[in-house]
């Protein structure tokens, strides 16, 4: 978990607009979580695991650095 005033900002919503914008439910069912969890992750309420970061960046063909950004 990030400490005080770090943050762990996405380009979710970028990717998956880029993908042909890929759907929510879509990009869940390929990392194999609810749209819930991705509406979560991408609003930035909630953070992913490690592996489910790798997920979501092998979704889109990408390295977790290119979907995930540290902000210190």
């Amino acid at each position: 978990m990030p400490g005080k005033g770090e943050v762990v900002r996405n380009n979710i919503r970028r990717l998956r607009f880029d993908a042909g914008e890929m759907t929510q439910e879509q990009l869940g069912k390929l990392a194999g979580v609810t749209r819930h969890t991705i509406m979560a992750i991408e609003g930035g309420k909630y953070d992913p695991s490690l592996l489910l970061a790798f997920r979501i960046a092998r979704a889109f063909g990408k390295n977790v650095e290119d979907v995930f950004i540290f902000a210190p």
